[in-house]
């Protein structure tokens, strides 16, 4: 069946409208008068298969099989008397929101996912770019950070990324989010990989942090204290802990009691009468837990001493006493109380005095009491007072972590430290991923900021796809790295929120210019790069009669004339932008983009002047159908086409060949004063050529210039060679494959016309 929609809303498409079916042919006016529809309330331009069709055509033009008519009305306004926008530019942008549905299905259907993945994805960036950036074989990146930092539908709701997100940057306990995952070089807030907790030690309050770096392993350039490298603070240790071993420095498994905060232990003649004088009891550990030691935190806020008469201080004690026992997940009691220790501290000091004491016991879940001893001098003249201020316990598990690198950070609180300080601890790491080669694959981890090792970990990890080697083309990923090493594109990023495999390996690979697709069950990565020898010829002989369209998305009022690339700098490690624009183009109206990954501004420049140049020359959309001659190119390969309607060449067959002259099926018409060129298609479908040639006796003849390296076929058992002619690179348009669909017993190719200037625009390209 044929569909007509009827448009209302052209800003809003998709809201109120109407698909109705079209059973069997007819014209557009005749589906038109049969619904008494003589004229549209308003103006209204009608589309054919996303052609528009003038009125005069109307009439003729029928509604097939598969056609799709859309009737869009447009907007009114205007300011009158032609003050207000350019139709033309409200028309094109339809056109391209329009459309791309079609390319996003079509795209989607070749990279293997889902055709709504593809819509979503594919569509909504092609018609955004049609008012911004247009390239439909690598799509413009996602316009900022934060909306990166989430797949959507995955997890939890994603919390602030605290390397993204400057309101953000710290180390915090990131609960129910992924473990962070970083690949190339970058600084990082390590998320808290346990609660942290404090002791005492000579009566100084030490802090004990335990940081996740990330998942894998790093090699770690710097550890800092905000700006300031940790080396500048004395009283800090660190300690990096590798994917699978144990912390060293301190305890990791110790839980803290909230509840204990500074209570007052009142001593017997403080209390009233009845009083025991308990403080407590507290859990010390959580269900599920078993404390094998019980750790107390006593605290002398005034010292402890008496002043003299003589302006001295003279000695006071104090003694108090600490209980345990067991309890169940419900917190009812298990056992009998038993006292973990009587301690007595005989001091004459008006510093405050901060101890913490160490109790081992049997395995189990306990609450904890206190009591203070002895009377308490309450004369204003003594420092006698004893107050609990922590409770924590050490709990038996295992203290390796898995594949993941720590970093257990051990602080002493002094003057140069700060409790918000203590949690602006950031590192400088490098991801040391594993590194192919044809001759020995795969090494041990190394340092590696590259794009291809970066993809093969995602689409390899346990935390990524899982694929195994055969699922991968490692060669073609080995064959772009040396391709990237030598440009400088790197990968330096990350990947800190849930999202799909899929849409981490397209960001990754974002950076480098190129996009995965999935082939066969094997996921490889096409770059859009200089390519000069096309895989394939198509023209007229091997065109299917009627299927050949072309689309030009036009330039509008929106257009962008330049590009401004927002990318994380390396030298600030905060976000920096950078304008860039061809060199006939001025910066009026610069599309912002931001590429994620991205960390140097050379890099940024160069993919800005691939966007820009991309954006003007490559605005052709080839659509046409073959037979299985179709299916030999792929994604992003270069094909020639030869069509005499756009006057892209001229076409045929070759029906004689001499060894001087070949003789063609049709008249050849010759540019005076230039050179012409001609190219044919070998037996495998792939083109030879173009060879340089000389007009013959007649109109059907030339002669080769140069020797041909394929000897044409004019036999009748199959078809005869075919080739394409032209005056220098006119000879035909060349193309880079969007998709390739089977149709029946034909094949359909999309294509974009390619430009040699979208590449010589940026740097080493």
């Amino acid at each position: 069946m044929g569909t007509v929609v009827l448009v209302s809303n052209p800003f809003h498409p998709e809201r109120g409208r109407d698909a109705v079916a079209v059973p069997q042919p007819v014209t557009v006016r005749g589906w038109l008068d049969a619904r008494s529809i003589r004229e549209f309330e308003r103006p209204t331009i009608c589309l054919l298969n996303d052609r528009a069709l003038l009125r005069a055509e109307w009439a003729t033009a029928v509604i097939g099989e598969r056609d799709v008519v859309a009737f869009v009305a447009l907007p009114h306004g205007g300011g009158g008397g032609g003050g207000g926008k350019n139709p033309l530019s409200t028309v094109l942008t339809i056109a391209i929101m329009v459309a791309a549905p079609e390319l996003g299905g079509l795209i989607a259907a070749e990279f293997g996912v889902t055709a709504t993945w593809g819509i979503r994805a594919i569509s909504a960036g092609v018609a955004l770019a049609g008012a911004a950036l247009v390239n439909v074989l690598v799509p413009p990146p996602r316009p900022s950070v934060p909306a990166m930092s989430w797949g959507g539908g995955y997890g939890n709701t994603p919390a602030a990324s605290p390397t993204y997100s400057l309101q953000a940057q710290g180390n915090e306990a990131r609960l129910s989010q992924p473990i962070p995952v970083v690949y190339g070089r970058h600084m990082v807030y390590p998320d808290l990989a346990a609660t942290p907790y404090e002791d005492y030690a000579n009566n100084e309050q030490v802090l004990h942090q335990l940081h996740c770096i990330g998942q894998g392993e790093y090699d770690v350039e710097q550890v800092r204290i905000e700006d300031t490298p940790i080396s500048s603070f004395e009283e800090v240790e660190v300690e990096i802990v590798p994917p699978g071993q144990s912390v060293t420095l301190f305890d990791p498994n110790v839980v803290t009691a909230p509840e204990v905060a500074g209570q007052e232990l009142k001593s017997p003649n403080q209390l009233q009468a009845g009083e025991g004088g308990w403080v407590g009891p507290f859990a010390a550990n959580p269900v599920d837990t078993e404390a094998t030691e019980i750790w107390t935190d006593i605290v002398l806020p005034r010292g402890l001493y008496y002043a003299n008469d003589s302006g001295g201080l003279a000695e006071r004690s104090v003694s108090w006493e600490v209980q345990a026992r067991l309890i169940d997940a419900a917190g009812i009691p298990a056992g009998e109380w038993q006292t973990l220790g009587t301690e007595t501290l005989t001091l004459a000091t008006n510093t405050a005095q901060r101890l913490t004491k160490k109790y081992p016991v049997a395995a189990g879940r306990y609450e904890v009491r206190a009591r203070r001893l002895d009377d308490k001098d309450t004369s204003a003249r003594a420092g006698h007072e004893v107050r609990w201020f922590g409770l924590a316990a050490r709990i038996a598990g295992e203290t390796s972590f898995g594949d993941i690198t720590l970093l257990a950070v051990k602080m002493r609180a002094t003057d140069n430290l700060s409790q918000r300080s203590s949690r602006l601890i950031n590192c400088i790491v490098t991801r040391k991923l594993p590194v192919w080669s044809p001759t020995s694959g795969w090494s041990a981890p190394q340092p590696t900021r590259s794009i291809a090792w970066a993809v093969a970990d995602a689409l390899k990890a346990t935390y990524g796809a899982g694929l195994a080697d055969a699922r991968i083309d490692v060669a073609g990923l080995h064959a772009l790295d040396e391709v990237w090493s030598a440009r400088g594109d790197t990968f330096d990023a990350v990947f800190d929120a849930s999202l799909t495999v899929w849409e981490a390996a397209t960001r990754i690979a974002r950076c480098g210019r190129a996009v995965p697709i999935q082939q066969g069950g094997v996921v490889r990565l096409v770059r859009d790069q200089p390519q000069s020898l096309p895989v394939a010829l198509f023209g007229p002989r091997n065109i299917a009669r009627g299927s050949f369209k072309i689309q030009y998305v036009m330039p509008g009022e929106d257009t962008a004339d330049a590009v401004t690339v927002e990318y994380f700098s390396s030298r600030t490690w905060k976000p920096a932008e950078v304008t860039v624009n061809l060199p006939d183009s001025a910066q009026a109206k610069p599309a912002k983009v931001s590429l994620f990954g991205c960390t140097g501004k050379d890099h940024a420049e160069r993919e800005g002047l691939y966007m820009a140049a991309a954006n003007r020359f490559r605005r052709r959309l080839v659509t046409f159908r073959t037979e299985l001659e179709g299916l030999i190119p792929t994604y992003g390969d270069l094909i020639a086409v030869v069509h005499d309607m756009p006057r892209w060449g001229q076409g045929g067959e070759v029906v004689a060949w001499d060894g001087t002259t070949l003789v063609v099926s049709e008249p050849l018409e010759w540019t005076e004063g230039a050179a012409h060129y001609l190219a044919l298609r070998r037996g495998d479908g792939s083109v030879a050529g173009p060879f340089p040639v000389a007009p013959g006796e007649t109109s059907d003849r030339v002669m080769p210039q140069a020797p041909l390296d394929v000897e044409p076929y004019l036999g009748g058992e199959s078809e005869r060679t075919h080739y394409a002619f032209g005056p220098g690179e006119a000879w035909s348009l060349p193309a880079r494959v969007l998709t390739v669909r089977p149709r029946g017993e034909r094949v359909e190719i999309w294509c974009v016309g390619e430009d040699a200037r979208i590449h010589e625009a940026s740097a080493a390209a």
